[in-house]
């Protein structure tokens, strides 16, 4: 007997006769005999109607009070999943965050798990029943109800895996695994049986929408086996887990894009030291996430900074950067909110040279001009214009020896874009 963690997004639960689906999953678990916890998400499209209502009131909402709207959404989906499991003959009870105590940090909207107190569900399970939980919420020492931000639930449900040292984690949504890119732009994708934890935190990062990174830390630092599987179909699906030598054989796993971008250069910047520290500690003050950051070499005293930023961030970084701009005396700011940044991701970049240099190759042979560059010991990331995304991920990927032969049918797609 095992202890599995199931999450469900909220597509798998979008309506009634699929949140019966997903209780016929969950009594199957059951009756294999193992104890079954259920993460679920809020019903689709529910979290947006939400936020909706919220912009109908106001531009500017208090995160406090918006997260208090939104977390009621898996209030609903966790109440009906366990009232479709009694349906069936079964026993199962809900709880919300607060009530099994998931204790977060008190930044609202993107609150991160703090701890976990699983006394409750412990005793839940021991009375045989099968325990839903809502996620994507919890709640600040203060009391305060918090929401983990987008793709949340599956925070909470590795996060619960590792509070009750569960066997498994199953991340069930409306595709069937992990795909070595978007089969939407590359019909020749294809579905990859392993990818270790390290190689999908960093396509987490770089823009799949397959996990949440947070989701993979969780995974990797506490080592729970993760799937990643369809709640339609009972394809195997994706195991992410530890690196094995075997993994090192293969140059790249994935490739991910990221359209969400967008590019601020700061030009004629002195070059003294402090100005970068005031820059990026500005853009820090108003939580503003940069990613890549190229400074230029120094000429006549002064340089040129360029760095990313989400496009949500562009407005207001770009208030906060002239500012500091005119502050330390540089000669003027640029944006350009019509690039994009193409990835390419393998645990066998470590043992193996020239993979970045045949990626640039390929690029300059399809006529995509490479704007930035950024590195890690798996990962190779450029930024671009926009206009050539898809050139540029379908061109690597046949590079890199990734297509299959034949496509994969839609219902098997997932979405490695952001």
């Amino acid at each position: 007997m095992a202890l599995i963690v199931q999450k469900y997004g909220g597509t798998s639960v979008g309506d009634t006769e699929r949140i019966k689906n997903v209780a016929k999953r969950c009594i199957a678990a059951q009756k294999a005999g193992h104890d079954v916890v259920v993460v679920v998400s809020a019903m689709s499209g529910e979290t947006n109607r939400l936020l909706k209502l919220v912009s109908q009131i106001t531009d500017r909402p208090n995160e406090r009070e918006q997260d208090v709207v939104v977390a009621t959404g898996e209030q609903v989906s966790i109440g009906l999943v366990a009232l479709a499991i009694q349906a069936q003959k079964r026993k199962a009870v809900s709880f919300l965050g607060h009530q099994v105590r998931i204790t977060t940090d008190s930044t609202f909207s993107k609150a991160r798990i703090k701890s976990i107190d699983a006394e409750r569900i412990v005793d839940a399970l021991k009375k045989k029943n099968i325990v839903v939980v809502a996620g994507f919420q919890g709640q600040d020492e203060h009391g305060n109800v918090t929401t983990l931000g987008r793709g949340g639930s599956d925070t909470t449900a590795v996060a619960l895996a590792a509070a009750l040292k569960a066997d498994a984690c199953e991340i069930y949504t409306d595709v069937d695994g992990v795909y070595t890119t978007d089969p939407n732009m590359v019909p020749a994708a294809r579905k990859l049986e392993r990818i270790s934890y390290e190689e999908m935190l960093e396509l987490a990062s770089v823009g799949a929408k397959v996990l949440q990174i947070r989701s993979v830390e969780f995974a990797m630092k506490y080592k729970v086996p993760l799937w990643v599987k369809s709640s339609f179909t009972d394809d195997p699906g994706t195991l992410v887990c530890e690196e094995d030598a075997a993994m090192e054989d293969v140059l790249v796993s994935g490739i991910a894009y990221d359209k969400n971008e967008s590019k601020i250069a700061i030009r004629g910047v002195p070059d003294v030291p402090g100005v970068a520290a005031k820059i990026f500690g500005a853009l820090d003050e108003q939580s503003i996430v940069v990613d890549l950051i190229v400074q230029n070499v120094s000429k006549d005293g002064r340089t040129d900074v360029t760095f990313t930023v989400g496009k949500a961030d562009l407005a207001k970084a770009k208030d906060v950067v002239k500012k500091i701009a005119k502050a330390v005396k540089a000669e003027g700011v640029e944006t350009d909110d019509q690039v994009s940044k193409v990835s390419i991701v393998g645990v066998g970049m470590r043992n193996h040279s020239g993979v970045a240099a045949k990626m640039f190759t390929v690029l300059a042979g399809a006529g995509v001009n490479v704007q930035m560059i950024s590195t890690s010991e798996i990962k190779v990331s450029c930024v671009i214009h926009s206009n050539y995304t898809e050139l540029a991920v379908r061109s690597l990927h046949t590079a890199f020896g990734l297509d299959k032969q034949e496509a994969a049918p839609e219902s098997e797609v997932v979405s490695l874009k952001r």
